[in-house]
């Protein structure tokens, strides 16, 4: 493999009850996937992974996360990082689409599992 670029279009589709994302990339070391809830979603429970750094780019929308202790808001250009052991989770916090792009590392096939 040579390397992964997609256009705004590109990468794979993966529909799911009220959402859509868009696997962007999977590779040995992370995958990537663009996430998108609707104002109706109830949100990720917090959990921690034992395997994975967990991270997110919100690019649309407004999210609240837990992360450890912490809870707080984050909109459009915020980050947030979920190394392995610690507890995250997080909600569509707004009225409208969250928008949000999803990488783990090392792959640990959630990519997959989204197809399922």
């Amino acid at each position: 493999m040579d390397g992964i670029a997609h256009d705004p279009e590109g990468g794979e589709q993966v529909a799911r009850t009220g959402r859509g994302h868009r696997i962007l990339a999977e590779l040995p070391e992370l995958e990537a996937v663009e996430l998108r809830f609707g104002p109706d979603f109830e949100g990720v429970e917090p959990h921690a992974h034992s395997d994975h750094v967990d991270s997110f780019y919100v690019l649309a929308g407004e999210a609240e996360f837990t992360v450890g202790e912490e809870v707080f808001r984050a909109g459009p250009g915020s980050y947030v990082a979920a190394p392995i052991g610690v507890v995250h989770g997080f909600r569509n916090s707004g009225d409208g689409e969250l928008r949000m792009l999803n990488v783990h590392a090392p792959n640990t096939g959630f990519a997959q599992r989204l197809r399922g």
